[in-house]
């Protein structure tokens, strides 16, 4: 099957995905982008700018099976602009994050016409696929509370309508290998994340200030994507913890990356905003024990309550638990304990999301879609 992949922001982690989902498919991706830069106006363009890529390549004799989109596509107007033949081939839209509930600084500033442009792009998709049940009962309660603050005509029945046609799958992960022994010294912290207050690295700084404060003596690693305006927190933290920073900042090679995550110990997410958690599972993969706030997609993923163990990487959101239980961690870290056999047996069933285990599960969906939308032509 020839699938028509549709990515108006290939970067970060919609560039991941697609990469991944396309190398281990069985079937063939023409995969169509754009450059991520200005993430609202290509919101705003990439519809008109793609309908006219497709139909070009329509007339010069290219044929498709499915349409595959990103949420960051208005997949309405793009269908509406490419014509008939588009319109006939059944469409999946993924995903990633939506407009309505990924964390605004100040809520005035979020723009409602991206929130629209997500339920238009959900309504018009054949199938929708979230990340996370996490974030598609997050997205689809939200949507409902927003449509109600409509005057009048409120289209209420469109969360039921999504609902219907929704579907879990998971970004997929490379295979990791783990290194088999640590290296000498104190514990290894790791905090990794975009460099934005969703990430909350204010309180993984007042947790490990306090363990600093105390004499717990450990190596910081913070790593992660940076932005012009970064929280001010970084800065006071580069130099308060100067003595005890390993890494610091945006590893420049993917092989870097990985290398920072086999070397931790500990993996901690102070996040107050998070779908899935791609960094939380390769890091567990790569031998860090994760440490999560118990919110958002991660005791979903993780398997909170569920699995014997699990509870082993949590705290409860606050900054004194996550410096309590980062403290007997470190400890545990000196000791050679920090592993017991029911949690090593959950990180490997975190191997559901490595690519080459989760691929089938998406070939065979798209497959279903293809086939039952030819049962009705």
């Amino acid at each position: 099957m020839k699938i028509l992949a549709l990515e108006p922001y290939y970067g970060g982690s919609h560039q991941a995905f697609l990469e991944g989902l396309s190398a281990h498919s069985c079937h063939q991706w023409d995969v169509y982008k754009l450059a991520p830069h200005k993430w609202k106006w290509r919101m705003r363009h990439s519809a008109i700018t793609f309908a006219e890529q497709v139909r070009a390549d329509f007339a010069q004799g290219r044929r498709w099976d499915v349409v595959f989109c990103s949420d960051m596509l208005n997949l309405a107007e793009f269908l509406g602009l490419a014509g008939h033949y588009f319109q006939q081939l059944p469409s999946i839209a993924y995903f990633h994050e939506n407009q309505l509930t990924y964390p605004a600084q100040f809520e005035s500033e979020r723009d409602y016409q991206f929130v629209m442009t997500n339920m238009t792009t959900a309504l018009a998709a054949n199938e929708v696929w979230f990340n996370s049940e996490f974030h598609r009962d997050s997205f689809l309660a939200a949507l409902e509370v927003f449509l109600k603050k409509m005057p009048d005509e409120q289209p209420l029945n469109s969360v039921e309508r999504i609902l219907r046609k929704s579907v879990i799958l998971s970004p997929g992960v490379a295979k990791i290998q783990k290194q088999h022994s640590r290296k000498s010294g104190p514990a290894q912290i790791l905090w990794a994340g975009r460099w934005e207050h969703d990430k909350n690295p204010e309180d993984f700084f007042r947790a490990v200030k306090i363990l600093k404060d105390n004499g717990c003596d450990f190596v910081l690693n913070v790593i992660g994507e940076q932005f012009r305006q970064s929280p001010e927190i970084f800065e006071w933290a580069k130099d308060y913890f100067s003595g005890c920073i390993n890494r610091w900042g945006y590893q420049q090679s993917h092989s870097q990356y990985i290398q920072a995550l086999k070397d931790a110990d500990i993996f901690v997410s102070t996040a107050v905003h998070e779908f899935f958690g791609i960094t939380a599972v390769e890091a567990a993969l790569a031998g860090a024990h994760p440490l999560l706030p118990n919110r958002l997609a991660y005791p979903e993923i993780f398997r909170f309550g569920k699995e014997s163990g699990s509870e082993e990487f949590f705290y409860d959101g606050s900054v004194a638990d996550l410096a309590e239980k980062l403290f007997v961690l470190i400890k545990k870290t000196q000791r050679n304990h920090l592993w017991n056999d029911d949690k090593k047996k959950l990180v490997e069933s975190l191997q559901r999301y490595v690519w080459g285990n989760l691929i089938v599960t998406a070939d065979v969906m798209i497959e279903k879609l293809s086939s039952s939308a030819s049962a009705l032509t």
